[in-house]
């Protein structure tokens, strides 16, 4: 524990010695230098304090995510600084080894000073990320996409081609801060002509008193002919908290299934349903949470006891992460799963059909988005709401629109 202090003080160090260097090579004015290093010192002193206050029986906080907010807000720019001018004391350290065994140098020439223009590169980078940020925790956050997604089954029953499904994920209503903005998410939602809705996941952050605001919003949400159905995400257990008392936590999570009734879903916990389109059915299954890396609740087996292996099927599970563990081999051939959790983390860069990266990617396999093996299809939603981060760059929040076709893929 000492050990890993000591490290991240080093860091910070480092950090910020870098960053004030970009600072002095093209500032000389003394006062504006030694008001630099004092709104350093007192941002970081205020990030360190606000951490220090975290208390883990309340869990995630206005507080907390603006204080998330703000140490992304001045420490990512300020690595992009260091990553610069660390790599021009690379080059002058060997230009001054250079100089020191070819040229026979005198010692107070050895070492190039440092060039403004360098220090001048290194500010222009680090205002991409400080601007995204802030683009992402005042507009990016809200900037609500509706992504539309055909996908082709040759065993798709005939009655079910051109059905459509919305898929909403990761609500997180304890972090909502604007009716005006949730309100026009869910018109949104409502104006799309899709069959069915499924909701997979995250409702809250931890307890369920975070969304008592929000019912009577989410329960705008229109009524579809083929139903609105659930299941239950990793932060919807509550346990991310510590709790006074076992009861108080199984109290919580009581509540937190009995929201998504309040709000018009049926929340599916490792069972199933059979949807019915004149003489054609297919079956939705949903699991409770499963992730690598996350709680274990979900049953694949018992959900789907009793389901045909012949049965066209639609899974929701909340964590991608099942995917490769269970569902894409599973024997009774899942067609269609549907997720979420990732958010995309929320930050990333994304140019549709044609780039798409985040550091997720290198946590999850499946991150956003559609992905496919031997014809089994898995889709990732990148989230409602966020989470810890206040924002969202790049990667923004997501109404899923999926509409079966029946035949071969012509992608």
């Amino acid at each position: 524990m000492i050990f890993r202090f000591v490290i991240l003080c080093a860091l910070f160090l480092l950090i910020e010695f870098y960053s004030y260097q970009a600072f002095r090579t093209l500032i000389k004015v003394r006062w504006a230098l030694i008001s630099y290093q004092i709104i350093s010192f007192l941002l970081l002193a205020f990030i360190i304090y606000s951490f220090t206050q975290f208390d883990r029986s309340v869990g995630q906080t206005k507080q907390t995510m603006f204080t998330m907010g703000l140490m992304l807000l001045v420490y990512v720019p300020k690595i992009v600084l260091t990553l610069v001018m660390f790599g021009e004391d690379i080059f002058r350290i060997g230009a001054s080894l250079l100089n020191y065994f070819m040229y026979n140098a005198p010692r107070k020439e050895m070492m190039p000073d440092r060039r403004k223009f360098i220090s001048q590169i290194a500010l222009g980078l680090a205002a991409v990320p400080f601007l995204s940020l802030i683009y992402g925790i005042f507009e990016g956050k809200y900037n609500f996409k509706v992504i539309k997604q055909t996908i082709f089954f040759p065993d798709l029953p005939d009655a079910f081609d051109g059905f459509k499904i919305t898929q909403i994920s990761d609500v997180h209503s304890g972090s909502f801060d604007n009716p005006e903005k949730i309100n026009y998410a869910i018109d949104l939602i409502n104006e799309q002509e899709s069959d069915m809705i499924l909701f997979t996941g995250d409702i809250v952050n931890t307890h369920a008193k975070e969304m008592h605001p929000w019912l009577e919003t989410f329960s705008r949400i229109k009524n579809y002919k083929y139903g609105k159905f659930s299941v239950l995400g990793n932060h919807d257990y509550g346990e991310y908290v510590t709790w006074p008392s076992e009861k108080e936590k199984d109290e919580n999570f009581h509540e937190i299934k009995s929201l998504y009734g309040q709000i018009g879903f049926k929340l599916l916990l490792n069972e199933h349903t059979y949807i019915q389109k004149g003489d054609d059915k297919i079956a939705l299954v949903g699991v409770e949470n499963w992730g690598v890396n996350f709680k274990k609740a979900g049953d694949l087996n018992k959900a789907s006891e009793n389901v045909a292996k012949e049965d066209f099927k639609v899974l929701m599970s909340h964590d991608p992460s099942h995917w490769d563990a269970e569902i894409k081999d599973h024997p009774k051939n899942f067609h269609l799963t549907l997720a979420g959790h990732t958010h995309g983390m929320q930050f990333g860069i994304e140019i549709p059909g044609y780039f798409k990266w985040s550091l997720a990617q290198y946590i999850y396999k499946q991150w956003a988005g559609l992905y496919e093996t031997a014809g089994r299809y898995v889709y990732v939603n990148r989230g409602f709401g966020f989470h810890a981060y206040p924002g969202r760059v790049g990667i923004m929040p997501e109404i899923t629109v999926i509409e079966l076709k029946k035949g071969k893929n012509v992608a």
